[in-house]
């Protein structure tokens, strides 16, 4: 890690809170500080922010180009804003799984700005799992069985026509006509910006290890995934009027918390445009 202009406190299991400042107004040095500070800690944490949608969206441009996600809705006005978005009435939530954004496609996103803007009484916590430390902490043994392979990663399955979501009360989020290729990435990557090692599978989206059949891949699959979200590796965050999330899809995996059902919630996401993957 490099020293840093910002204000940032480590959190325990994955992330850092970073205090003392305003997102509508860092400097060059600042934002380039955030950068780095993401990179190495994976989640960044912002309390009492108050940002428009058009801050947002300038935030989020300083940071990286914007990568539109293809399955979410738009927030009215802002076509590169997305919303996570579940109403009173409804009884499935968006993200309600261990993931990663993005995994499908050919270059992954580099990460998400997410912003609270309405938000249950209580509930709706994400959790979040460092895999930066998902990798260091594995056995020898394991680092060697997993050295080289490539895994298999889509969204048809969750995303698609017949996916997931069509079989819920947001089938709005399953796509006809989007396309949902299948692609490939390094089972263990480099991050691009640390340079460290990372264990890059995620439940959701990874479906087998290239040469290798769904079944034949899960054993191993459903190890690395017991393993990354052992709680010493995975932190909470409460979120409260006001809180921005910033994270690395690189070297993190997320999960909403479905626990507020009859109260709505509503937060706006834009999506980070990120690159292809190199193995470690």
């Amino acid at each position: 890690m490099i020293e840093t202009r910002l204000r940032i406190e480590p959190i325990q299991g994955c992330g850092a809170l970073v205090k003392d400042v305003d997102l509508a107004r860092l400097g060059d040095a600042e934002v380039g500080d955030l950068r780095q500070a993401l990179f190495d800690h994976g989640l960044l944490v912002f309390r009492e922010q108050s940002l428009t949608p058009e801050q947002h969206i300038a935030l989020a441009e300083r940071i990286a180009p914007i990568d539109v996600n293809r399955f979410f809705p738009a927030a009215p006005g802002y076509p590169v804003i997305a919303k996570v978005e579940k109403t009173a009435q409804q009884t499935t939530n968006i993200g309600g799984g261990w993931h990663t954004d993005h995994s499908y496609d050919a270059e992954p996103a580099m990460g998400s700005v997410l912003v609270a803007r309405d938000l249950p009484p209580a509930g709706g916590d994400t959790l979040f799992a460092d895999l930066y430390a998902a990798y260091d902490t594995l056995d020898a043994e394991t680092k060697a069985e997993i050295a080289g392979l490539r895994a298999v990663h889509g969204s048809d399955h969750v995303f698609g026509e017949k996916g997931a979501y069509a079989q819920t009360d947001q089938p709005e989020l399953a796509k006809g006509g989007v396309e949902t290729p299948e692609t490939v990435h390094p089972v263990v990557i480099t991050h691009p910006g640390s340079g460290k090692s990372v264990l890059y599978v995620n439940p959701s989206f990874t479906l087998r290890f290239e040469g290798r059949t769904r079944e034949e891949s899960l054993p191993l699959l459903m190890k690395l995934y017991a393993h990354a979200i052992d709680q010493s590796r995975v932190s909470t965050l409460v979120w409260a009027p006001g809180t921005v999330a910033i994270w690395d899809n690189r070297c993190t995996w997320h999960f909403a918390r479905n626990d507020y059902h009859g109260h709505y919630r509503l937060m706006h996401r834009i999506t980070l445009a990120g690159c292809a993957l190199e193995a470690a």
